[in-house]
């Protein structure tokens, strides 16, 4: 007997990451730590405050206040992270507060520079 290739197989699963909700994922529930989130919210914020100044010819704009609350959120939420023991991992996430306190430093420094000159 031969058997028809197009009939679905019940013995094989479909994948799992299709068929979750999107508030089972740790990067989007907030009530939970998760690194990728704070990266990611720097990052792109940064990003977003490099288009909205217009970098070489620096414009006013009260814009760039979004872009700093949100990178602000993310240093927070990678902030929360930090664990009590003192190990590789502790080190990478001081690494990663460093490179958040630059970009929030960058942001800050787009925002308040065409007043300034």
């Amino acid at each position: 007997m031969k058997s028809n290739s197009n009939a679905p197989n019940p013995n094989v699963r479909s994948s799992p990451l299709l068929t979750r909700p999107l508030p089972t994922f740790v990067v989007f529930n907030l009530r939970r730590k998760s690194l990728l989130r704070g990266n990611l919210l720097v990052v792109g914020s940064f990003a977003a405050s490099f288009w909205l100044s217009g970098f070489p010819r620096s414009r006013a704009t009260p814009l760039l206040l979004i872009p700093a609350l949100f990178a602000l959120f993310g240093t927070f939420d990678t902030l929360r992270c930090m664990g009590r023991r003192r190990n590789l991992y502790h080190a990478g996430i001081i690494l990663c507060l460093f490179m958040d306190m630059l970009a929030v430093c960058l942001i800050l420094f787009f925002l308040f520079f065409p007043y300034l000159f």
